[in-house]
């Protein structure tokens, strides 16, 4: 008995319905997993209770000594924040450059730019180490910004160009014919349209920054050790100790949630449009 057309998109949506649910299932799982384990004891977490006793104590010991996990939470707090801070302004004046202006070895400069995000991370910590410890700032929050600036900026110059690039050149030498200057223009412009793109932009090199562990791993030992490095404190005697790992993943976690929470209108926003038009 062949299939009418109805039946066969009806089969069609349920297929696709249930690889959907399938997808989802494998992604919430390890999160599930983390955020019952955040509150399980150490015994509790090795066994697969769906039923148990929660407890903040994990949350608690993991700010405690030898964890001190407020400090690397307050120095990724300072890197992460500090290199958007810096890395959007100065991103955005170089991707209005790159798009609206003729540059001599324009398309040199910008594929050179484009090029450093293939360059593997592996390569290049050993002359950041090198550089750093003949400058004095070896484990320090200034150091990881110059290499968190490094990796973020490029990016962030590609994405935020993208979004300039859309918008129309009229607009602005229109206002340019009515007496704005090139400041003014950008200003009033420029940037409001452009909002929903330099946000996301913002939102990419936070993250990148906030989860960098390779660079913070080698070029820290103490003082500015940050949340994805303190991670590997977490063990003793009888092995890695999930459940603390768990309620620190939870607040490695969190930041990212709300900020997603917060600013979702205009992330979403920034995605439909993409980067590249």
């Amino acid at each position: 008995m062949e299939l009418t057309n109805k039946q066969k998109q009806r089969i069609y949506a349920r297929i696709r319905d249930a690889l959907v649910l399938i997808v989802a299932a494998v992604m919430m799982i390890p999160i599930l997993w983390i955020g019952m384990a955040a509150f399980k004891t150490h015994v509790d977490v090795y066994q697969l209770k769906l039923f148990f006793t929660p407890t903040l104590k994990n949350f608690e010991t993991v700010f405690q000594s030898p964890y001190d996990l407020h400090e690397k939470l307050l120095n990724s707090t300072i890197v992460a924040f500090v290199t958007v801070l810096i890395a959007i302004p100065l991103a955005t004046m170089a991707a209005y450059a790159f798009s609206r202006f003729r540059l001599k070895g324009e398309r040199i400069m910008f594929v050179m730019i484009l090029a450093t995000q293939f360059v593997p991370a592996v390569v290049i910590v050993l002359p950041f180490f090198i550089m750093f410890r003949d400058l004095g700032i070896l484990d320090t929050r200034f150091g990881l910004i110059i290499v968190n600036l490094s990796i973020v900026m490029p990016f962030a110059v590609w994405m935020i160009k993208g979004f300039i690039d859309g918008i129309p050149l009229d607009t602005e030498e229109a206002a340019l014919v009515d007496g704005s200057t090139r400041w003014q223009v950008v200003r009033n412009i420029v940037l409001p349209m452009a909002a929903p793109g330099i946000i996301t932009a913002a939102i990419f090199c936070f993250i990148i920054a906030w989860n960098d562990f390779l660079f913070a791993l080698i070029l820290t030992t103490n003082e500015a050790v940050t949340l994805p490095v303190g991670l590997a404190l977490f063990k003793a005697e009888e092995g890695d100790l999930w459940n603390l790992l768990a309620a620190a993943g939870i607040i490695i976690m969190v930041p990212m949630f709300v900020l997603a929470l917060i600013i979702q209108k205009h992330f979403v926003q920034g995605m439909t449009m993409g980067a590249v038009r």
